[in-house]
């Protein structure tokens, strides 16, 4: 990461100081540019932090009017439970241990500035998080491997996309450490009961009125947002 994008990091996170000085709180974070045509969209292994806010963490189910949003859209994305405080660098082979479980989620995106907008002001923006849809957390699977995963999207009956993992997103385990020992270096941490989101599967931009899912499989199961006008 250049020297303006580190710059851009650092106004993101004092804009957030602003937030918690008049009373919200941090839910979580999430680590972007992590898949699709996003990968590198700011340059070879680029891959900055936002934050989420604790209010705009929203229970499986949810009904959300979009009015609120805005202009945006919605993503599907493995959500991480973190169990204990990360406060020291990790690796992806240890980031598991501090782990308390997994869920399917939404990412709702709100676009704040233009979609052309520089890199660093997408930084700055906190890469358009508005909030996240939380499905049912389910202990960390032992032999689980994400990259096997195949992610649906789906509004009311209609199947719209099938995204599989292989290929289109970074190792989930290791987006989990970049974004622990990132925020370490900027005197943040992933604390125990954060939620940490991994990169987007299936998207959809102004989605319509209705019933939302994002079908992980098995292994994670469903996930759903009702979407009011």
């Amino acid at each position: 990461m250049n020297e303006e994008l580190k710059s851009a990091q650092h106004r993101q996170l004092e804009r957030l100081a602003r937030l918690e000085a008049a009373g919200e709180s941090v839910g979580g974070w999430k680590l972007g540019q992590t898949s699709g045509e996003s990968r590198d969209a700011f340059g070879p292994g680029v891959r900055p932090f936002g934050f989420i806010l604790a209010s705009r963490i929203l229970e499986d189910g949810a009904r959300l009017s979009w009015s609120e949003v805005g202009n945006g859209g919605i993503e599907n994305e493995v959500c991480f439970i973190i169990g204990r405080d990360i406060d020291r660098p990790v690796t992806a082979e240890t980031v598991r241990s501090h782990l308390a479980g997994v869920a399917p989620a939404f990412e709702i995106n709100q676009r704040r500035i233009p979609k052309t907008s520089a890199p660093a002001d997408r930084i700055e923006d906190g890469l358009a998080n508005w909030g996240i849809v939380v499905g049912p957390v389910r202990p960390l699977p032992e032999v689980w491997q994400p990259r096997t995963m195949t992610v649906t999207l789906r509004h009311e009956a209609e199947a719209l996309e099938s995204v599989p993992a292989a290929g289109h997103i970074d190792d989930h385990f290791e987006t989990l450490a970049r974004l622990a020992n990132q925020l370490l270096e900027r005197h943040r941490r992933l604390q125990a009961g954060d939620r940490a989101i991994t990169g987007a599967f299936g998207k959809q931009n102004q989605p319509a009125p209705g019933r939302w899912t994002g079908d992980f499989g098995d292994t994670l199961g469903t996930v759903s947002l009702n979407i009011e006008p």
